[in-house]
């Protein structure tokens, strides 16, 4: 009996190792999950046009000590890259030009791989990025789509609608229904390619935010689960990113609404009020 009880007492005792080793282990797993990757909206969320949200520069700052990947992703289409970098330097933020990933880049790629000539209707700013893709001699046999105030008038949409009526693609830059002015909300590209899906009976090609391959893309070599996306957009930065598996932080400034929050599912990881409490809660709990 007694040699009975002690391979007992050698059963439990192999068992409690077993459990504290799988324990440990399970710890180190978590521990080594921390994030890596950390993806930032621009407009709306670290400026609104030629003004930094305040407190944004000197969080953008602290978290640059984390050594995180950090990116920014952004589906402006008012500014080619340079533009777009010279103003955030401007404002006082570091940020290197090859750390800003834009749906104008996505859209530059598939206009380059397809070897397309599309109408631009982009912004003037913006049409640096593919003066060297886009011949104005030759026949035109795309349709490009970015936020362009300028070029939503009857003509240039015509023209749009007439080329789709002859079977070229409607490539969107982007969807987006409205993005934050000094003066308030302003309507985004999004109404105007739905009216030429619309029209032209043709389903538009997303390249940027909110699609999948955008933020795959954006991410390189990180796994989304180690990744986090910081925006105030709740569709396009939190639910799209949080599609793939990243973290997504919605913050309380730009073009944020209330109760923006709620529209989703599953909601957003995290709610904050603006990009230096989302860096506050990152650096406390994630990295």
């Amino acid at each position: 009996l007694s040699g009975l009880l002690k391979y007992n007492l050698f059963i439990k005792n192999q068992l409690t190792i077993h459990r504290l080793f799988f324990y440990n282990n399970s710890i180190i797993t978590e521990m080594s999950k921390k994030i890596k990757s950390i993806l930032i909206d621009l407009s709306g969320t670290l400026h609104i046009d030629d003004t930094a949200i305040p407190g944004a520069v000197d969080a953008l700052k602290r978290l640059r000590k984390s050594n995180t990947i950090i990116k920014f992703v952004t589906n402006t289409t008012k500014e080619s890259k340079n533009t777009l970098h010279k103003r955030l330097t401007k404002l006082g933020f570091d940020i290197k030009k090859e750390e800003i990933f834009s749906s104008l880049a996505a859209a530059r790629e598939v206009v380059k791989t397809r070897k397309l000539n599309p109408l631009l209707l982009i912004d003037d700013a913006a049409i640096e990025d593919f003066e060297d893709l886009v011949n104005s001699e030759t026949s035109q046999n795309a349709v490009l789509v970015g936020l362009a105030p300028e070029k939503f008038n009857y003509k240039y949409l015509n023209d749009a609608f007439r080329l789709l009526l002859d079977g070229a693609p409607l490539i969107a830059i982007h969807e987006g229904r409205y993005y934050k002015r000094p003066d308030g909300l302003a309507l985004g590209p999004g109404a105007f390619v739905k009216g030429l899906e619309y029209s032209s009976n043709v389903k538009a090609e997303v390249v940027g935010k909110p699609t999948s391959e955008f933020f795959t893309a954006a991410l390189d070599s990180t796994v989304p689960e180690e990744a986090i996306m910081i925006g105030d957009d709740v569709k396009d930065d939190i639910a799209g990113a949080q599609a793939v598996g990243i973290k997504g932080f919605l913050v309380k400034t730009g073009k944020y609404r209330e109760g923006d929050e709620k529209t989703i599912n599953p909601t957003p990881t995290k709610v904050c009020d603006s990009f230096t409490q989302a860096v506050d809660l990152i650096l406390k709990e994630f990295v």
